[in-house]
């Protein structure tokens, strides 16, 4: 599959700037009014693009209105990023199209893409290819889609899953701590990940300060998703400082 204009997007900004921040909104918590503006003073301070999901989310009625409201508000690609066929909507610029690879349900590696495939297709959405893993528990994803964690301290485990993303075709590898979690993926774990795979490398999950952001970019991350911080009153603070530091790392 060719890549297409949203993900060349990202790889120019990636090859330009370095590691970049994408905003994640997670549908379940917040309406439409609230996301617009968290959105435009995420685009405000250097967010490249906002991610729109959740790990629960089934109302796609509000998925629509939120990402409508996001788009008439920023500049920046919105992109899908779906726990499920519920977190399709034909109002967003592309969608990761993931595969919860350590999952121990074959629906969150394979059926549900095979359930929404016609819906992206009919809705002419950009579809980035991706492997999606989860270190340890995971938080409310890791539960909701069984996976079976990998242990931070068993990294080979993570090159295995990772090589084998590669080999499939998946150009982005999205290591996931966990929505709600307070501690980020291990810079060990995600060293040792940057070494075998050759893809662009997205971490998520308890990044809330420019300490941790800046490690886990050096540790090798081409993109660190901000989720938890932006539901924080004055977020504004903590993520400039986050992005400032990507900037003069």
């Amino acid at each position: 599959m060719d890549i297409g204009k949203i993900e060349n997007k990202l790889l120019t900004l990636i090859k330009n700037k370095g590691t970049i921040c994408l905003a994640l909104i997670d549908s379940e918590n917040i309406n439409s009014k609230n996301s617009a503006n968290i959105s435009k003073k995420a685009e405000k301070l250097g967010i490249k693009a906002i991610l729109v999901g959740g790990s629960t989310a089934i109302d796609q009625i509000e998925l629509d209105k939120i990402i409508k409201s996001i788009k008439k508000s920023v500049k920046i690609p919105v992109i899908l990023f779906p726990s499920n066929v519920t977190g399709i909507s034909p109002n967003a610029d592309a969608i990761l199209f993931s595969s919860l690879l350590n999952s121990e349900n074959p629906y969150y590696i394979i059926q549900a893409q095979a359930l929404g495939a016609i819906l992206i297709k009919k809705y002419n959405l950009e579809a980035i290819p991706m492997a999606y893993l989860v270190i340890d528990h995971g938080g409310t994803i890791g539960y909701i889609g069984q996976a079976r964690g990998i242990p931070s301290n068993k990294p080979e485990i993570a090159i295995m899953y990772a090589l084998a993303a590669q080999y499939l075709g998946m150009r982005f590898l999205y290591l996931e701590a966990g929505s709600g979690v307070t501690s980020q993926i291990s810079p060990n774990i995600l060293k040792a990940v940057r070494k075998y795979y050759q893809g662009t490398i997205i971490v998520g999950g308890g990044i809330t300060n420019a300490k941790s952001a800046k490690l886990l970019s050096k540790s090798g991350a081409n993109i660190l998703v901000i989720g938890n911080l932006l539901e924080k009153n004055n977020f504004e603070i903590d993520l400039k400082k986050i992005i400032t530091a990507l900037k003069n790392k």
